[in-house]
């Protein structure tokens, strides 16, 4: 599998030899860290340590069921879930938590489709950091926006500078001393905010 990224792995799962099988198909290499939690309470609180990028449940857990966790993991965090059900309440679980984005493995089930489910998982959870990531720049590049156009009319109130002027003081200013827009902008606004 050619891929960049490793993936957190949060397994919530009372079923010793289902961990075992699970975690042999969940190699360090691609999957880090890998923990294992033994009920809803305890995978709650290891949520709360830290995100993770893919949380697996193995329903039924001894506390509840972990349909309604699922559903709250997939609602409240960024995180892509695999939720395994028997067989015969596949349907009827499936239809309660598609809509919020979990997906739902019937087992018994073959390596060959926790494989793909896995892999479909790490696929959107790859497109969805890229996505955060375009937001993150996004974000970042209208905040050096607002501070050099704030900058900027600082600039013309006090120096009665034209606002093309205003623009290329800043431009200028951050070429001689190798500074970014965003650096000197927040200088002009630190030093006429201060009077």
């Amino acid at each position: 599998m050619l891929r960049d990224s490793v993936f957190s792995v949060l397994l919530v799962s009372a079923g010793e030899k289902f961990n075992d099988s699970l975690i042999s198909l969940l190699p360090e290499s691609e999957y880090s860290p890998r923990r294992i939690e033994k009920d809803i309470t305890s995978a709650r609180r290891a949520i709360l340590d830290r995100n993770y990028d893919i949380v697996i449940v193995n329903s039924p857990l001894p506390d509840e069921f972990g349909g309604n966790f699922a559903i709250d993991i997939a609602s409240d965090t960024n995180s892509g879930v695999l939720l395994f059900v028997k067989n015969d309440i596949y349907d009827e679980v499936s239809v309660k938590v598609e809509d919020y984005g979990v997906m739902v493995v019937g087992k018994p089930a073959t390596k060959a489709s926790i494989r793909q489910s896995l892999a479909l998982l790490t696929a959107m959870r790859t497109r969805l950091l890229k996505m955060e990531r375009k937001t993150e720049t996004f974000e970042e590049k209208m905040n050096e926006i607002r501070l050099v156009n704030h900058a900027k009319w600082l600039l013309i109130e006090n120096e009665s500078l034209r606002e093309d002027d205003a623009h290329k003081f800043i431009e200028q200013n951050a070429m001689k001393s190798r500074k970014t827009r965003r650096e000197i902008a927040e200088e002009i606004i630190n030093k006429y905010e201060k009077k």
